[in-house]
């Protein structure tokens, strides 16, 4: 038996009973400007925390009013008149006014760079009818160049106020759009990832028609008569990729770094808005690492990163002594972990299923990538010491991931603190939810998804596999199983309120709520998007808490999220995000 249990629990404090009252006083910053380009005196701090609600997470179940930041560094945590002797000139002094300071929050699983491409494309997401969508598209392709592609992100079937017509398997076809943008070939991304819409030019110059064969993976809707309706899932959408990213590569070289530092710029200031001080990048390859650890050598990375590369076994194997980095840059930078995807997302109906769907009894889902080539690089990964956070949403996709784990963790018992994780976990079979707690395996998922989600899942599943099985975080944590919590932006909006909202209620469109028992209290959803977060990505030494001697990253909240009304949790905003002692975002300014 493996008994990784054990050392979760000596590295994972309990939760804490946080009992904070909340305060309106209005909060005053002290006219003493940013501390400037030279040192501070020994005894001197750059940043000083006054009159604050700041709580702690360090397990004494401590809200302290004052903190004192020095060299990146919390150097001193107490009452006001425990502080206030590290100011000096230079030091900046912040009166929080008795605002609620919380540890940093951490996102927990995220596409960093996609996040900043998404602002430099079409914004689909608050379309409310694929018409609405074919006239944003008809906008684009007036203004833009013949042949040059059009690309855009975030339609999602079920969040349309009327369904498509035509349609198929709930899907629109891409006559109207193509009758739209005949001169441009256009690529949309469905808002999961998963699927792509694509319309008549862009299957002409991808060769798609009615006799390509689906790849391994990836499937090509086709309607009645057989004609592709421009809809593909999974690996099918690199068909079209390909021939996308080929104008990409047309361009100089310049302009490609260009636009990747645009999307690192836009990245960073959409976070620092939303409280974010650390962010967990779910997926990136060896030529973006390369660009973030030239950025951070430059004091461009305000939020930290940890990055997941992505690839197969002949994509990693040489290279990841070469790119395995902790701590890089002022911990701006940490690589030691690979991403895996064994499946598809459950809206576009390609997550993995133990049974059919319940609106499409033909399909079981996708299997994205033969699970014997994730335990390769599983096992590729034990040799260079890097953790492995594999993408399984459906309750197939989990039992295989969990299965080849466990399978690689026997191999190595004497590896125990190896923190592997399931990105998503969002539909387990009851049998397996156990398993999690037992392997060590941390379930890495997202609160906004059940309340995006919760509408349809019961389409998909059926009410007794949604309600036994679907984003179960409650029973997870009874097992003893590690929950950790994020947006999967750009899936989602990257605001950690709106998650820790849908954390704790649960509350979908219409106003009822989604299996609400099976929602957090208030002290674990924030545990989850902090030192659950930082565990996950071993740091919890580093981040997660604020305490004396880690590091002073903090964000100061307008209103008391762990007291007010659930209904004014939406309300509050970021006043402040901290990261390493320098305030690089405040909402007065």
């Amino acid at each position: 038996m493996i008994r990784r249990n054990e050392t979760r629990a000596r590295h994972v404090m309990p939760l804490l009973l946080l009992g904070l009252a909340a305060c309106a006083t209005d909060a005053a910053e002290s006219p003493d400007a940013a501390p400037g380009d030279a040192p501070l005196p020994e005894g001197v701090a750059e940043l000083v925390l006054t009159n604050g609600r700041i709580v702690t997470l360090d397990g004494t179940n401590a809200a302290v009013s004052g903190l004192a930041a020095k060299d990146g560094r919390i150097a001193a945590l107490g009452a006001d008149e425990d502080v206030t002797g590290w100011v000096g000139e230079g030091t900046r002094v912040i009166d929080l006014g008795g605002r609620l300071a919380i540890p940093g929050f951490i996102e927990g699983h995220g596409h960093f760079m996609g996040l900043g491409n998404a602002q430099m494309i079409l914004d689909l997401t608050t379309a409310d009818t694929w018409d609405d969508i074919v006239d944003i598209v008809a906008e684009a392709a007036a203004n833009a160049e013949s042949g040059v592609w059009i690309s855009g992100r975030g339609w999602h079937q079920e969040k349309w106020s009327t369904p498509p017509d035509p349609m198929v398997e709930g899907q629109p076809v891409h006559d109207g759009l193509s009758a739209a943008s005949p001169g441009n070939p256009v690529i949309l991304t469905h808002a999961s990832g998963h699927a792509s819409f694509v319309n008549g030019r862009a299957l002409e110059l991808a060769g798609i028609d009615a006799e390509t064969p689906n790849p391994p993976g990836g499937e090509i809707v086709h309607d009645a008569e057989g004609r592709p309706t421009g809809v593909l899932r999974e690996t099918a959408q690199g068909l079209a990729r390909r021939v996308f990213n080929e104008e990409g590569a047309s361009r100089s070289e310049a302009e490609r770094e260009s636009s990747a530092r645009e999307q690192v710029r836009l990245a960073n200031e959409d976070l620092l808005r939303k409280g974010i001080t650390s962010f967990q990048d779910a997926g990136s390859g060896f030529g973006t690492v390369d660009l973030l650890k030239t950025l951070a050598d430059e004091g461009r990375l305000p939020v930290r990163l940890y990055v997941m590369l992505r690839g197969g076994v002949e994509d990693l194997e040489g290279r990841l002594d070469e790119y395995r980095m902790i701590g890089y840059g002022d911990d701006r930078l940490t690589v030691r972990s690979i991403k895996q995807v064994v499946d598809g997302a459950l809206g576009s109906h390609g997550a993995w299923l133990l049974q059919p769907y319940a609106d499409m009894p033909s399909s079981t889902g996708l299997a994205t990538t033969p699970p014997a080539e994730i335990e390769r690089v599983a096992r590729l990964a034990i040799a260079h010491d890097y953790q492995v956070n594999t993408h399984a949403i459906g309750d197939r996709g989990n039992r295989e991931v969990l299965d080849l784990y466990e399978r690689t963790f026997a191999d190595h018992a004497d590896l125990d603190d190896l923190r592997w994780r399931i990105e998503h976990a969002q539909h387990i079979d009851p049998a397996d939810i156990p398993r999690f707690a037992h392997l060590g395996v941390i379930a890495s998922m997202q609160g906004i998804h059940a309340c995006s989600d919760g509408p349809w899942v019961m389409l998909r599943l059926g009410e007794g596999r949604a309600r036994s099985g679907a984003y179960v975080w409650q029973d997870l944590m009874k097992a003893g199983a590690v929950v950790t919590n994020g947006t999967d932006v750009p899936v989602e909006d990257a605001d950690p309120l709106a998650s820790f909202h849908c954390t704790v209620t649960r509350l979908i469109e219409g106003g009822s709520t989604f299996f609400e028992g099976q929602g957090m209290t208030r002290e674990e959803a924030l545990h989850s998007y902090t030192r659950a977060n930082a565990y996950a990505a071993f740091e919890e030494d580093l981040k997660g808490t604020l305490e004396v001697g880690k590091l002073a990253d903090i964000t100061v909240l307008s209103r008391d999220i762990l007291t007010i009304p659930a209904d004014e949790i939406l309300e509050t905003e970021v006043d402040y995000t901290i990261v390493g002692g320098l305030v690089e975002y405040s909402r007065e300014n």
